[in-house]
């Protein structure tokens, strides 16, 4: 193969891998979007609305031994495909829920397909990145982060026009079945990387390390998926339409921070980024807490993107080149641990509001967050 059909080739997996993150995030951020109108529907107060919360990250705690499974035993190409048609289907089918114990059946599978499209396209990103020879992870990310903040925008300007959920859903779910037909043929057919590891195996203290600082940030940015709207609705006390407000804030600064966080990393290393996350997620979180009006608390949320940015795909990058295990097996080992912090942050926030407050939760969260600069300081050779 000549030099510039190599190119080609290489370029042509990362604009599908591109697509698929794409599809990922904006599935993600249109659920996101619709939570304060979800909530009010089903007249569900903080700690219920938490309680609810807690079958998404359930299910997606659930897929993850399956998931480093199916992309070990399959390839992440065919897992891929799958979970990429059935994500947004029933991002559908939570906009027809009319009951508590629907929505509860909903979530879980949502988060189930949520995390198996995770850890396969993870898995064809980190072979992608093998090919160039150079740090193009975050960029993935990126790309997920500006389907995430097209998503908020888009769900922003749907609920000023009063459109329900499920036509909204509908529409978002056309456009990325559209997407994957049109891309899943240039995705990777052979996954890259160490694959001849066991398919299951004990995560060793390398891997730990990733997952607890996934852990700290992942907690922050599941706080202001699901919570952002209602916070800016209960604690601002916006009117209605700009509820989403917080959440695009957020989305705008994850996606700039993931698209710089290659060109920072090779500038300055993968420890000092890491450290400055931490700092940055807890300045934001503490200065929205501290002073609640429109401005100041949309500069925090702005903020906590930017520190939460780059955290997940540089710890997901180290994990694809485990020597221990396998790339979707490292990279399921991983999530495993940091998406931890998806499943107790959300429902923690609705019982401290509950039994305190939002501030008061929003307060915790931020202590946590910081929790991504102590663990980079103790971890070397990264």
């Amino acid at each position: 193969m000549n030099l510039s059909l190599s190119i080609d080739v290489n370029r042509s997996f990362r604009i599908a891998t591109s697509v698929f993150f794409f599809i990922a995030g904006i599935t993600f951020a249109s659920w996101a979007s619709r939570i304060p109108d979800i909530k009010n529907q089903l007249h569900l107060n903080d700690a219920g609305w938490g309680s609810v919360l807690f079958a998404l990250p359930v299910g997606l705690m659930c897929s993850l031994p399956i998931s480093g499974w199916a992309v070990a035993k399959f390839t992440s190409r065919k897992v891929l495909i799958f979970a990429a048609l059935l994500y947004p289907l029933t991002l559908t089918l939570i906009g027809l829920a009319t009951a508590v114990w629907q929505l509860v059946g909903i979530l879980f599978f949502f988060g189930l397909w949520s995390n198996m499209f995770n850890i396969a396209v993870n898995t064809q990103a980190v072979g992608v990145e093998n090919l160039y020879g150079r740090s193009i992870m975050a960029s993935f990310h990126g790309l997920w982060s500006l389907a995430g903040f097209s998503g908020s925008a888009i769900g922003s300007f749907l609920v000023s026009k009063g459109m329900p959920p499920f036509f909204h859903f509908s529409l978002i779910c056309a456009g990325t079945v559209v997407l994957v037909l049109a891309s899943y043929r240039y995705t990777l057919p052979k996954d890259i990387g160490n694959t001849n590891q066991p398919v299951f195996a004990k995560p060793d203290a390398y891997i730990w390390k990733l997952g607890l600082i996934a852990f700290a940030s992942l907690v922050s940015e599941g706080t202001m998926f699901d919570w952002s709207g209602i916070y800016f609705e209960k604690v601002v006390a916006v009117p209605k339409a700009y509820t989403t407000f917080g959440l695009v804030a957020f989305m705008s600064t994850m996606a700039g921070g993931r698209l710089a966080a290659d060109w920072v990393v090779t500038r300055i290393g993968v420890t000092k980024v890491l450290q400055g996350s931490g700092v940055i997620i807890t300045t934001g979180l503490l200065l929205s807490v501290l002073f609640p009006n429109i401005v100041t608390a949309t500069i925090g949320f702005l903020l906590v993107g930017v520190g939460v940015s780059s955290v997940v795909p540089l710890v997901y990058g180290l994990a694809g080149k485990s020597k221990t295990m396998s790339p979707g097996v490292a990279l399921a080992a991983v999530s495993t641990i940091g998406f931890l912090g998806f499943l107790v942050g959300p429902p923690m926030i609705g019982f401290i509001a509950q039994a305190a407050s939002l501030r008061w939760s929003f307060t915790l969260i931020a202590v946590l967050g910081f929790g991504t600069t102590l663990l980079a300081s103790k971890t070397r050779n990264m």
